[in-house]
């Protein structure tokens, strides 16, 4: 049995329907983010592994149907998988294939109900994107959307019994995270018709949105990629002690995740203007060596 079954056993999943739909999630979130699926397969205690990686397919696939496809087809599809996920929890059961393992991760973690509700409520937040006119826009997204999003994953790490300030800490994170995607996925939004940057900032830098979608090499375009991710990186260090605010078990998993993001900010400088046609991704020898020596300290550890 490899470590998954062992995964789902640590877990307590036997149910055999129920381990097919854990492992359908499992494939979902591996295709979407490779290195955060190695990072939480090598780093997370097996019990909390597969509940981890169900949060993670609930919070992909409600924000693809909230942007991506024909928008006006969006609001009626999300609303179909709100009213999915929504009767399934007042019920306990549902015969759909991506909710029946998330009401089994609510029931193994009762906390995690609440969260999965704040993110439902947060998805008209999502639906209404027009752009950030202000930072003062991009902040009230961050909170309305962004956050409860991440507190699905943060939430189940923490527990029922979160230590002062971890909310807050998980803020910057996701700020800095959110930032850094912003800049980096510059490409492939502007393919998919959106812009995710402040247009003042913009405005500041002297840069048009036709310099962006046509990957223009100028003194605008590289001194608005300097600051974005000058941004992304200044609060991705800011959010170093969510380290030690979570619990023990968490720990290497957070540590690895903001180096990663640190090694992605760095390939993504070092690309400039290039950033403009393509994102860049963390070097692989240099990301294995995070989660090799994140995966011995945590079996020091235990």
């Amino acid at each position: 049995m490899g470590l998954w079954g062992r995964a789902l056993d640590a877990a307590g999943i036997s149910d055999p329907t129920l381990r097919d739909d854990y492992a359908r999630q499992r494939k979902l979130v591996a295709r979407y983010r490779r290195s955060s699926y190695l990072a939480a397969r090598l780093l997370l205690p097996r019990p909390l592994l597969p509940h981890l990686i169900t949060a993670t397919a609930f919070m992909h696939h409600t924000d693809t149907l909230l942007d991506s496809g024909p928008e006006a087809g969006r609001a009626v599809a999300y609303a179909q998988w709100e009213k999915e996920v929504r009767e399934g929890l007042a019920a306990g059961a549902s015969d759909h294939p991506a909710v029946r393992p998330l009401l089994h991760t609510a029931s193994a973690h009762p906390h995690f109900r609440a969260r999965v509700e704040d993110f439902l409520a947060a998805a008209a937040t999502e639906l209404e994107f027009t752009g950030f006119a202000t930072e003062a826009d991009y902040q009230r997204y961050l909170d309305q959307y962004a956050l409860p999003a991440f507190m699905l994953i943060a939430g189940l790490i923490a527990g029922e019994d979160p230590p002062a300030g971890y909310r807050e800490a998980c803020r910057t994170y996701i700020d800095g995270s959110q930032r850094l995607d912003f800049a980096n996925d510059l490409s492939e939004d502007l393919a998919d018709g959106r812009l995710n940057l402040v247009r003042s900032t913009l405005d500041t830098h002297g840069v048009t949105r036709a310099d962006l979608e046509n990957a223009r090499d100028t003194t605008g375009t590289r001194s608005l990629l300097e600051h974005l991710l000058g941004q992304a990186r200044q609060t991705l260090a800011a959010s170093r002690h969510l380290v030690d605010l979570a619990p023990p078990e968490g720990r290497p998993l957070f540590r690895a995740m903001i180096e990663i993001e640190d090694l992605t900010a760095t390939a993504a400088a070092t690309k400039g203007p290039a950033l403009l046609r393509a994102p860049a991704r963390p070097p692989a020898p240099a990301t294995a060596r995070v989660l090799l020596r994140e995966r011995r300290g945590r079996f020091h550890l235990s």
